[in-house]
Order: structure tokens, then sequence, then C-alpha cells
């Protein structure tokens, strides 16, 4: 079982969401998402890690068809009070989704990969109840918001003590080993620590920019393709009625009178 949030952390978290940096890095990280999605309104999209809801509200404003999943009840009940019944929101493990092959259209996973305990598994189940695409969305490894975090969970107690960093490689191969040679898309935001003004703004948007690897956020799409499972068949042989010919044969010795 991989860190579950508690009510204190809940809090904290809620918080520290609701501080105004911390909103522009969350709103450029859901516009990234968005653009890599591309979803169609009235689909079907899964948040696994949902938390309070943070990553829901831009697929509400889509008019997505938004369900959200956390382990944490504490968390549930924070996602609940914010977005009320916009989203179907469920207690369960990203590991072991609660939904049929397929249902979704995309599924996600923002900053919740770092806290599973099986981070393989918990994308293989995205892949499993997906259909189209599945975006995964993480604190860069490699970043200098990363490696900060990192240091200071070595001197200060946080909540990313139980988080696990990933760099992109480390994404692209655990995904190649799951699915093969599929179309992987990542780019990367917040290259700023605190994104403010016209300037960062334009930077953080460049295309050229969000291909850099050491923004503090990676964003990574997957396009799943179909699968599909043979068995071999029982080969139904019709025996030749006793005495009778064989067409094969009978067709040969036409040809020999024939010539």
């Amino acid at each position: 079982m991989g860190y579950i949030f508690n009510y204190n952390d809940a809090i904290a978290y809620e918080q520290w969401c609701n501080e105004a940096k911390n909103k522009r890095a969350t709103e450029l990280e859901n516009r990234l998402m968005l653009n890599m999605l591309e979803p169609v309104q009235g689909s079907r999209v899964l948040d696994i890690g949902c938390g309070t809801g943070a990553s829901l509200f831009p697929f509400i404003e889509k008019g997505l068809l938004t369900t959200g999943l956390d382990p944490s009840p504490d968390m549930i009940d924070i996602a609940l009070k914010n977005l009320g019944h916009r989203a179907d929101l469920y207690r369960g493990f990203a590991e072991d989704l609660p939904f049929d092959d397929n249902f979704f259209n995309q599924a996600c996973l923002v900053k919740s990969l770092e806290f599973v305990e099986d981070p393989k598994k918990a994308i293989e189940e995205a892949c499993r109840v997906a259909k189209d695409k599945i975006f995964i969305g993480v604190l860069n490894r490699y970043s200098i918001r990363g490696t900060r975090l990192r240091v200071r969970r070595i001197f200060t107690k946080s909540l990313y003590d139980h988080a696990r960093f990933f760099s992109i490689w480390e994404l692209e191969e655990i995904i190649r080993e799951l699915l093969g040679n599929v179309p992987i898309s990542w780019r990367t935001v917040c290259q700023f620590s605190a994104p403010t003004g016209r300037i960062s703004h334009t930077i953080e948007h460049s295309n050229l920019v969000q291909k850099c690897p050491f923004g503090a956020f990676t964003g990574m799409t997957v396009t799943l393709i179909p699968r599909f499972r043979t068995r071999l068949l029982e080969l139904l042989r019709h025996p030749a009625s006793e005495g009778g010919a064989v067409a094969g044969l009978a067709r040969a010795k036409e040809l020999k009178i024939e010539n």
C-alpha cells in the first residue's frame, strides 16, 4: 500500500493549493494536460489520485463526464466539498481500479504516481480502463524544484517525505515494458520557481521551451493501441463418404482424360 494522506495532510495540501504561486503553477499544469490530452466534449475521463479535486476542474469546465478516485477518505471529503456533484468520486487504489476495461476515454495520474506502492501496476491499470489516451503528470526528478524537494526532506518533514520522483526516461521505460512501441509524447512546464509576469508567461507557453527536459512538472501522454488476443481453433474435418471420389482426384482424372 502506498502513502495515504491523513486528515492533517489533506488540510495542509488544500492550503498549499490555495497559495497564489501554487495556483499559478496548477493552472500551467492543467493547461498542459488539456492541450496534450485533447479531450472531446462528452467523453469520459478518470483522474486517478484526484486528491482535493484540483485537476478535475478543467475537465468539468470542458463538459466532460468526470470521475475521480483517491485512497484517502479525507481527500475525497475535501474534493466533494470543492466539486459538489459535478464529478463522481470514489475511494480506491490506483493499482486496483474498480472499473471495467475501456470504460473511460482518457485516464490521468497527476502528481499521484509519486505516492503509489507499485507505479508500474498503476500505469497498467490506467491503460486498462482507458481506451484512447492516458496522461501522467509528475514532479520532474531532474528539475531544480525536484532536486530541492528531495534535499529538503532530508532536513525537514514534509508531504514529499513519502514521494518517489520520476524522470522522463524512467516513465518511458515503464511504458515501453508494458505496452511496447506505442506513441509517447512529453512536455514540461514551470521552468521558473514562481511563474509571474508576461515574459515568464510567454516562455512557459513556448512549444520549444516545453521540450526542455528539466521543467519542474512533466506531462506525458500515451496513445493507446488496441490489442487482440487470439486462440487456436480446432480445424473441423468432414470425412469423405465411403467409396466416394475426392474432388481433387476427380479433377485430376478429368485433366488426364483430356490430355
